[in-house]
């Protein structure tokens, strides 16, 4: 198993990835504001979903055959950038952002947590971070390369869980302390929204 030093590194890394600004992070963002903390936390939980198939593909090499068929990585990568338009122009055609004191998710709670599963397991990139981040923390005489793998994987997964809930629940509170007007809020919606188309335009070229 890793040394205390090798998964202190790593929770280091993890950390400042995990910040970064990424679909994921933003697309909780904007569920948070449009239908209140349940389906922020619901957008959270398909992404964490997702996250850990990645886990799963990298430990079985699934990561690694996508990286040597280029058909099949470009698929993937096709689909998940199509599937981001497809949620960038949803908000573009969307409403306003409601309050969220006592707003409800306009779609069921299985749907917001498909809708983040598909957003996070669409991204084959997700897949191929995982297969070359965790195993620079693995030692090559590692006698369980794949148990460790997945824990390192897990703990990933289980700080991704901890932020979302952070940004879920800090987005909630400030939409309570500053309401958004109608005009501001519409506005707010459609340049999510074209945050998205562009990231899927990205991530498809």
């Amino acid at each position: 198993m890793p040394s205390l030093d090798t998964l202190l590194a790593f929770l280091g890394i993890s950390v400042l990835v995990t910040l970064a600004p990424g679909p994921d992070n933003l697309m909780v963002i904007g569920q948070s504001l449009a239908h209140g903390r349940r389906a922020g936390l619901a957008f959270g939980l398909g992404c964490a979903a997702g996250c850990l198939t990645h886990i799963a593909w990298a430990t079985l090499g699934i990561a690694a055959l996508v990286r040597a068929s280029t058909g099949l990585f470009m698929a993937i990568k096709l689909a998940g950038a199509a599937y981001l338009v497809y949620v960038g122009v949803s908000m573009l055609r969307a409403g306003p952002p409601q309050a969220c004191s006592a707003a409800l998710p306009s779609a069921p709670l299985r749907t917001v947590i498909a809708q983040g599963f598909l957003t996070n397991v669409l991204n084959p990139k997700v897949a191929l971070f995982f297969l070359a981040f965790v195993p620079q923390f693995i030692a090559p005489d590692a006698p369980d390369k794949a148990l460790a793998f997945i824990l390192l994987g897990c703990i990933f997964n289980l700080g991704g869980i901890i932020w979302c809930h952070l940004l879920v629940f800090t987005t909630v509170y400030a939409s309570h302390r500053v309401r958004l007007s109608q005009r501001l809020g519409r506005w707010l919606n459609r340049g999510i929204g074209t945050l998205f188309v562009g990231l899927g335009i990205k991530l498809a070229s």
